[in-house]
C-alpha cells in the first residue's frame, strides 16, 4: 500500500527549484533506445497486462490487466501511462550511479545500524535528485503526458510507484515507495517521477528488501501515472476480498473515509468499516453483515497550488456514513470480480468521484498475509490475568504482546528503540519499518484496520491496537504494558506485564466421532476466527451479548425515546449516530450481530436463542432503571418466554423478531433457527408461537425451525407435549441443574453442590433425549457441562444426543476424548 508522502522525501535541503533544474536534459548517451515494448520508456496502461510485471512493475501491470480484462465486467479503472523498468535503468546507468549505489548497499553495517541506514539512504536519494533525466526519457514523458491530458496544465494526475517485485503474492511492499496526488503540469510531473525513482531508496524500502532477501539490483521502479478521480469531494478507501484478521474467505471487508484515500492508507483517519457476505450477495440479497461508523476527523483534499493537504471534517461528515449501502455492495461486487479474474484474494484501493458519484478502482494487488495462513493450524492466545485498562482501539491480529513503552514522534528517534519494546505513536510512518520488526506490540492514536501500522503488524505477526485516540497521552516511556488483541475487534492495553499463554493445535487430521460438535458463540467479532474450528454449526448464539455489549440501551428507552429525560436522549443520540432512528439502530445492530455469526458457519445451522436477560441485567442497560421491576430472585423471575407476551415487554420482543426476519429474508441467511428460553408452561409455548407467526416467523415457513431450550423440570415431565410446539430441544443444563437440585448457581455458598453429573440431573437429561428421539426430533445440549467435563460429554453421546455445543476452547480436547485419544 502506498503511503502519503512528504514532497521532498524528508530531505529539506532539496529545494523544488534545485530539483527542477536537475531535470534539464544532458547529452545523449551511447545506449540505443528502442521502440519495442521491452525497450519502451513509457507505455499506455491499456496496453499492459499481468505479463508485464518485469517491464512496468506490479501496480502498472495490474492496472493495465484490469483496464483490458475487466472493462466489460463493470470494473472502471482510470486511464494513464507507466514509465518502464528500462527507463529506470537507463536513468541509473548514467555516470555509474547504479554501481555506486550497489557498492554502498553491500556494507553490512547499513542493516544493523539505524543511523548508518539513514545516512546511506539520504545520500543515494540526493544523488538521484542531482542526476538529470536522459533526453529520450524526458521526450517520452512529455509525449505521454500530452496524450493523457491533451496538453492541459490543469488536469490533475496521480503519480505512484510500481516496483518490479511489488504487489506480488509473496511481498506487500506496504508503504515502501511514494504516492503524489493532484500533480498538475508537465514540470510537476517530471519532478514527481524523479521523486518516485528516489523513493526506492528510502530507509524502510532498503531495509524491507534486505530482510526479505530481495536483490537491490533486481528491483526496478516505474512511475504509474493516472488521471485523478475527484474523490476529494467524494470518498475513498481500501477493501479486501477476505477478512484481514482471520483469513475468512467468504467476506469482502470495505473501508471508507471522506476525501482522497491516502488518509485511510496512511492511518491518519479512523474510517467507516463494512463486511459484505459473498454467498448471499451473489443471490442478490442485502449482504452487508456489519457496519462500524468511524470518527473520520480529517480528510485529504487538493491544495490550491497543487498537491494535497489535510483538513478537518465537519461534524455532519463525522456523524454520517461516507458511502451508502448501495455503494458498499457495488464495491464488494467489484472486489469479487477482481478476485475471480486474478484467482487469489486481493487488496484494492477505490475512489468515488464527488462530482459524478461514480466509483473507480485505482489499485489492486494480491493480499499477502491473511490469505497465506494455514487454516489447519489453530493458534490461540489467552490472557491469564486482567489488570487496569489504559486504552482501547481496533485490534489487529489475534495475539498478545507485552513490554516497555517506547514513544516515537519522529524518524530521528528510531535509534532509541530497543528490541522487545512496545511502539506507541500518533500514527506510524513507513520510514519506521526498520524498528517496527523489533517491537513486541504497536499502539497508535489514529488509523483503522487497513492503515500502514495494521498492514505491517499483520505481516510481521505483531499484535497492534490502532485508533485508540489517546495512546500517547495515557502512556509514557518506560511504562510496562500488555497489549491484547485476542478478544475480538476491540484491542485492549493493560497496565503492567500480565501473564498469558499461547496454544497451538493441529486440526488437519482429526478422527471421526459419533456425535456432532457445535459451537457456543456470543461475540460476533470472534465468529470468523472460531468458525475455523471443526464444527457442525453454532448450537447457541445468545442475543444478550449483542444487546449488552454492542447496543447497551434498554429497548423500551428506544421505543419511548421522546419521553426520556434530555440528558438520556443525548446519550442515545450519540450512540445511535449513523442510523435513521433509535429503534432502527436496535433492530439493525441485532441483525448485524446475528448475521455475522450466521455467515461464519453458512450454510450450516445456527440456533439463535432469543433474549433471556433477567430484570437485574436489563436494569444495567442505559434507561433500564426506568422500565425494570425490583425482584428478590431474578434468576427465576421475569425472564425468557415469560417476558415475550407480557404487555410491558411484547413490543421489545417484536424488535428482536424484526431483526431475525431481516436476517433470514432480506439478507438470505436461512440457516438461522430460533430458540425460545425458559418456557414454563404449554400455554406459554403456544403463546410464543402465535407471536412468532404474527411477526412473519411462522414455524415451517421458508424452512424456519423453532427449538425450545429444555431447562425446567416442567420441560422434563411434559417433554412429549412441549415437542408439539417445537422442532426439537436444546438442553440448557445450567438452569436445569440448579432447578432440579434446588440451588442458586450464582451463590458461592452452595456452589460445591452444583454438578450436571448428579444422578437426578442425568435422569432428567435421559428423559429429554429419549422423548426427542422417539418423535424423530432434534436434541442437543448447549449448557456448560460438556465443555467442562469430557466424561459428561461421553455419557451424553452414549445416550444418543444429536449434538454437543461447546465453548471454542473445549472443542479439540472434547473431540479427542470422544475419539479415545489423549487430548494432550
Amino acid at each position: 500500500l502506498c503511503h502519503s508522502s512528504k514532497d521532498m522525501l524528508q530531505n529539506p535541503k532539496v529545494s523544488r527549484k534545485h530539483m527542477l533544474r536537475s531535470l534539464r536534459p544532458r547529452t545523449a548517451l551511447t545506449e540505443e533506445v528502442g521502440t519495442a515494448k521491452d525497450t519502451a520508456l513509457c507505455i499506455p496502461l491499456e496496453e499492459l497486462n499481468n505479463k508485464d510485471v518485469e517491464l512496468v512493475g506490479g501496480k502498472s501491470a495490474s492496472l493495465g490487466e484490469m483496464i483490458s480484462g475487466l472493462a466489460s465486467a463493470d470494473v472502471p479503472v482510470p486511464g494513464g501511462f507507466s514509465t518502464t523498468a528500462h527507463a529506470y535503468r537507463l536513468f541509473l546507468g548514467q555516470d555509474g550511479l547504479a554501481d555506486e549505489i550497489d557498492q554502498l548497499l553491500q556494507d553490512p553495517e547499513v542493516y544493523t545500524d539505524v543511523k548508518k541506514l539513514q545516512e546511506t539512504g539520504k545520500y543515494i536519494r540526493q544523488k538521484i535528485f542531482d542526476t538529470p533525466f536522459h533526453p529520450e526519457l524526458e521526450k517520452a514523458l512529455l509525449e505521454s503526458w500530452n496524450h493523457v491530458t491533451g496538453g492541459d496544465e490543469n488536469v490533475a494526475l496521480a503519480v505512484r510507484s510500481s516496483a518490479t517485485a511489488e504487489d506480488l503474492p509473496d511481498a506487500s511492499f506496504a508503504g515502501q515507495q511514494e504516492t503524489y496526488l493532484n500533480v498538475r503540469g508537465k514540470d510537476e510531473l517530471f519532478l514527481k517521477v524523479k521523486q518516485v525513482f528516489a523513493s526506492l531508496f528510502t530507509d524502510r524500502a532498503i531495509s524491507y528488501r534486505h530482510d526479505r532477501d530481495f536483490d537491490h539490483n533486481k528491483v526496478a521502479l516505474a512511475a504509474t501515472v493516472q488521471k485523478m478521480v475527484r474523490s476529494e469531494t467524494g470518498s475513498s478507501g481500501v477493501m479486501f476480498s477476505l477478512d484481514t484478521e482471520t483469513g475468512f474467505r467468504d467476506v469482502v471487508f470495505v473501508t471508507s473515509a471522506w476525501g482522497l484515500g491516502e488518509t485511510v492508507v496512511g492511518g491518519t483517519v479512523n474510517p467507516d468499516e463494512f463486511y459484505v457476505f459473498k454467498p448471499t450477495m451473489s443471490q442478490g440479497k442485502n449482504a452487508i453483515l456489519n457496519r462500524n461508523l468511524g470518527s473520520k476527523k480529517v480528510k485529504m483534499v487538493y491544495s490550491k497550488g497543487g498537491g494535497s493537504e489535510i483538513v478537518e471534517t465537519s461534524d455532519t461528515e463525522r456523524d454520517r456514513w461516507s458511502i451508502t449501502d448501495e455503494e458498499v455492495s457495488e464495491l464488494a461486487k467489484m472486489a469479487v470480480k477482481i478476485e475471480e479474474h486474478y484467482g487469489f484474494p486481493v487488496d484494492v484501493e477505490w475512489a468515488k468521484d464527488g462530482d459524478t458519484g461514480k466509483l473507480f478502482i485505482v489499485q489492486a494487488r494480491p493480499e499477502t498475509v491473511a490469505s497465506r495462513k494455514k487454516t489447519s493450524i489453530k493458534e490461540e492466545y489467552k490472557l491469564l490475568q486482567r489488570g487496569d485498562t489504559i486504552s482501547t482501539g481496533r485490534a489487529v491480529g489475534n495475539k498478545i504482546g507485552a513490554g516497555k513503552v517506547r514513544m516515537l514522534s519522529d524518524v530521528s528517534e528510531m535509534s532509541d528503540f530497543q528490541e522487545g519494546e512496545v511502539l506507541v505513536a500518533d500514527m506510524t510512518d513507513p520510514d519506521w519499518e526498520p524498528i517496527m520488526k523489533k517491537a513486541s506490540a504497536i499502539i497508535t492514536n489514529r488509523g483503522g484496520r487497513t492503515c500502514h501500522a495494521a498492514i505491517i503488524a499483520r505481516e510481521l505477526g505483531i499484535p497492534a491496537v490502532v485508533g485508540t485516540a489517546d495512546a500517547t497521552e495515557s502512556m509514557k516511556n518506560g511504562d510496562e504494558v500488555t497489549v491484547v488483541c485476542s478478544e475480538g475487534d476491540t484491542g485492549l492495553v493493560f497496565k503492567g506485564t500480565l501473564p498469558f499463554e499461547r496454544n497451538v493445535e493441529d486440526l488437519s487430521d482429526l478422527p471421526d466421532i459419533p456425535v456432532k460438535i457445535m459451537l457456543n458463540l456470543a461475540n460476533p467479532s470472534r465468529a470468523f476466527d472460531y468458525a475455523q474450528l471443526p464444527n457442525a454449526g453454532i448450537g447457541l448464539a445468545r442475543l444478550e451479548f449483542v444487546i449488552n455489549n454492542v447496543i447497551g440501551i434498554h429497548p423500551q428507552a428506544l421505543l419511548r425515546f421522546d419521553k426520556l429525560p434530555v440528558e438520556m436522549r443525548n446519550k442515545i443520540l450519540e450512540k445511535t449516530k449513523g442510523y435513521s432512528d433509535p429503534v432502527s439502530f436496535y433492530v439493525d445492530k441485532i441483525a448485524e450481530g446475528v448475521s455475522q455469526l450466521a455467515a461464519s458457519v453458512y450454510p450450516r445451522r445456527i440456533i439463535v436463542r432469543l433474549s433471556d436477560f433477567k430484570s437485574n441485567e436489563y436494569k444495567s442497560l442505559l434507561g433500564g432503571p426506568l422500565f425494570e421491576p425490583d425482584e428478590e430472585n431474578p434468576m427465576i423471575g421475569f425472564r425468557g418466554a415469560g417476558r415475550y407476551a407480557d404487555p410491558s415487554f411484547k413490543d421489545c420482543f417484536e424488535l428482536e423478531l424484526r431483526a431475525i426476519r431481516k436476517v433470514r429474508e432480506e439478507m438470505g441467511l436461512t440457516n438461522v433457527e430460533i430458540m425460545i428460553p425458559f418456557v414454563r408452561t404449554l400455554e406459554m409455548a403456544k403463546e410464543v408461537n402465535d407471536i412468532l407467526a404474527e411477526n412473519g416467523l411462522r414455524r415451517g415457513e421458508n424452512g424456519l425451525k423453532v427449538q425450545m431450550m429444555a431447562e425446567l423440570p416442567s420441560n422434563v415431565f411434559l417433554a412429549d407435549q412441549f415437542l408439539e410446539y417445537f422442532d426439537g430441544f436444546s438442553i440448557g443444563s445450567n438452569d436445569l441443574t440448579q432447578l432440579i437440585l434446588g440451588l442458586d448457581r450464582d451463590s458461592g455458598l452452595v456452589a460445591k453442590h452444583f454438578d450436571e453429573r448428579d444422578p437426578a440431573v442425568k435422569m432428567a437429561l435421559s428423559q429429554i433425549i429419549a422423548a426427542a428421539k422417539s418423535k424423530g426430533k432434534y436434541v442437543g445440549i448447549c449448557g456448560q457441562g460438556p465443555s467442562d467435563f469430557p466424561d459428561f460429554a461421553e455419557w451424553l453421546t452414549e445416550q444418543g444426543i444429536d449434538s454437543l455445543s461447546l465453548n471454542p476452547d473445549s472443542v479439540i480436547p472434547t473431540w479427542l476424548h470422544l475419539a479415545n485419544k489423549d487430548p494432550k
